[in-house]
């Protein structure tokens, strides 16, 4: 379906066009648009190897921010990247559920893939950490042009904004959303405004555009040049997010937005800060607010602080999206995952990632204590995620698309070579704070590939502690005496859908019972963000029509929510036997695991214990799968690691 939209229905009138684009301005540019406070102040401020403001390093770092944002952005993700949509839904998690479905020659390389894309969404919360700290921080900063005496104030304050933005989280940001549109389309206006003004008294910073100051500036200054590469780079962070957050607009108003508003804001405003560094060398220590008045500083620091804590908020709200979407697809366990809109179904709180990063950002904010400083341990996460995404995105061009040989490898070695390039220039920074976000990442990468490798160890030992669930039936169906069929409807929730439920297999061995009707339920995470309501139910006799046993397959995407019950009574009518189908007073069966270590091949046996400390902080499967607690019966088994 054209633009990415599929599943996602866009209106076609100029207001309903007009409304998706503010829309997209408040929810997808919040990061990179606040870049401006901080990126060139980091080039020509930096404590160590920072670029001369003279007129070759003001045009070469101009031209490579002007080149950055061009190549990175309006070419790899705007107009390649974001073609590459799962049924509508974008980021690293809807490229790794493609490269699943992908048929490689070899399983050892797609498991690579699948690999490097969960590092990659690792990445994505290592970033998601240093985001809301450095944005505040960058923006409170400003007090201390308006008065020196502030500076002490500066840490204090933006802690302050953090806790509450995070304090905030649990009750939704929905009423605050609508707001962030219209916040922002004012901040990138004043971005164009002040960096206009500049070019318009020193125009010859257009010549910036060229991209041989660019390439003469690398030539002829060596460490240095290559060493600003790693801060011109922060130009473009929060890229990845116009590819993230595609489902919720498409990809139409994201790239009106990007070209009409966004794209030459940020140019302007960079040039003029280019213009006033080179015109005004004193600019380096705040570029950005001396862009305006005087008599504006205060509004500016004002409106510079809703700005990032939109931009921060954008971050959080996509690692509570990232980490839905791991759960559904099975590379992290059940999580308690709160839904804080009744209409919009990717509103959702996940409070031990909200209090995780609340404490890595406090955390950075008082070990940091400056913008400056922070932007040392910026850089890292957000150039792996890029070459990630590039790698990822030219193996679906290749083997899903089926795009010549020549096209795909020319698109990789273009946009690598300049990804790559940008993450070898941040290298330097891991010792002096880029650790941090890859010390989080390889944390998160561990849990997230422990659980995985677990789940698939423990889900076949269970599969065969179950036994095939057609002999179970057949096995009832000859029983002589048969067992005794006690009134009333049970549902027993089953992983496999061939398997028998340990919880229903206990019953008739130690009780020889089986209710009357008994409906086992396997819920199934597609590949895919959502599954169609006339798709999501499949139901099957199991051989027999007449003895009260049936199974139904619950397809879910994995950014559907997940409601058992719900789900069973707009398949009643369907069922075998559905006059007989009691789902008001209908009694759900769990069957809750205890896994036990072994010594059994298969993972290293620190691995095993951190995958059973991980699965004792397992949500609850009732909650989970939206059943009612006075009408749940948990059984619980051992099933072997």
């Amino acid at each position: 379906m054209d633009d990415g939209e599929a599943g996602h229905p866009r209106s076609s009138s100029a207001a309903g066009k007009a409304a998706l684009t503010v829309g997209a301005l408040g929810v997808v540019f919040g990061d990179i648009g606040t870049s401006p406070l901080y990126a060139l102040q980091t080039v020509f401020a930096a404590d160590h190897h920072a670029v001369r403001p003279t007129q070759v390093g003001v045009y070469g770092v101009i031209s490579l921010v002007f080149w950055t944002i061009t190549i990175i952005v309006s070419l790899k993700y705007v107009t390649f990247i974001m073609r590459a949509d799962n049924a509508g839904e974008g980021g690293i998690m809807a490229l790794i559920a493609r490269i699943e479905t992908v048929s490689l020659k070899r399983r050892s390389a797609q498991m690579t893939l699948v690999a490097l894309g969960i590092f990659g969404a690792s990445l994505f919360y290592g970033d998601g950490m240093i985001t809301p700290a450095i944005s505040v921080l960058s923006a409170v900063e400003g007090l201390e042009l308006v008065s020196p005496s502030l500076e002490q104030l500066v840490v204090p304050i933006t802690l302050v904004i953090l806790t509450v933005l995070f304090g905030i989280q649990r009750f939704g940001t929905g009423a605050v959303g609508r707001a962030f549109g219209p916040v922002m389309a004012v901040w990138f206006s004043l971005l164009a405004i002040a960096g206009l003004r500049q070019v318009i008294h020193h125009p010859g910073i257009l010549r910036a555009i060229s991209p041989t100051y660019g390439v003469d500036f690398l030539l002829h200054h060596g460490s240095v040049a290559f060493i600003a590469l790693g801060s011109v780079v922060l130009t473009v962070t929060g890229a990845e997010a116009l590819y993230a957050d595609m489902g919720h607009f498409g990809r139409s108003p994201i790239r009106r937005a990007w070209f009409a508003l966004v794209f030459p804001a940020l140019i302007l405003n960079y040039m003029g800060q280019g213009a006033l560094i080179l015109h005004t060398p004193k600019a380096i220590d705040s570029p950005f607010f001396l862009l305006f008045p005087d008599w504006s500083r205060i509004p500016m620091v004002l409106l510079a602080t809703a700005a990032t804590v939109i931009a921060s908020q954008a971050v959080i709200s996509g690692a509570f999206s990232v980490t839905r979407q791991a759960v559904q697809l099975g590379f992290l366990p059940r999580l308690t995952i709160l839904h804080t809109s009744r209409r919009e179904i990717g509103q959702v709180y996940v409070p031990v990632v909200n209090w995780g990063i609340f404490v890595a950002v406090v955390a950075l904010v008082v070990g940091f204590r400056s913008s400056a400083h922070l932007a040392s341990a910026y850089g890292i996460a957000v150039t792996g995620t890029l070459a990630i995404d590039t790698l990822l995105f030219f193996v679906v061009v290749r083997v899903l698309w089926k795009k010549p040989l020549w096209m795909a490898a020319g698109g990789l070695a273009l946009f690598l070579t300049v990804d790559l390039t940008y993450f070898a220039a941040n290298l330097p920074k891991v010792l002096h704070g880029g650790w941090f976000p890859l010390t989080i990442a390889a944390v998160i990468f561990l849990i997230l590939t422990t659980w995985q490798r677990g789940r698939r160890i423990v889900t076949a030992n269970r599969t065969a502690q179950e036994g095939p669930l057609r002999d179970f039936v057949e096995h009832v169906h000859h029983l002589d005496p048969p067992a005794y069929r006690a009134p009333r409807t049970a549902i027993f929730l089953n992983a496999s859908a061939t398997t028998t439920p340990l919880a229903l297999r206990a019953n008739l061995e130690h009780n020889n019972v089986l209710h009357e009707v008994v409906v086992i339920v396997s819920v199934v995470t597609e590949r895919v963000p959502h599954v169609p309501e006339t798709q999501r139910v499949t139901i099957d006799d199991l051989g027999y029509s007449d003895d009260g046993i049936t199974h139904v397959t619950a397809r879910f995407g994995f950014l559907d929510d997940v409601d058992v019950p719900r789900t069973l009574r707009r398949a009643a009518k369907r069922l075998e036997g559905e006059e007989q189908v009691d789902l008001r007073r209908a009694t759900y069966f769990l069957s809750r695991i205890t896994i036990v270590p072994t010594d059994n091949p298969g993972m290293a046996p620190w691995r095993k214990k951190l995958f059973i400390a991980i699965a004792r902080n397992t949500s609850n499967p009732v909650a989970y799968f939206g059943l009612p607690d006075d009408r749940t019966v948990v059984l619980g088994s051992h099933v072997e690691l």
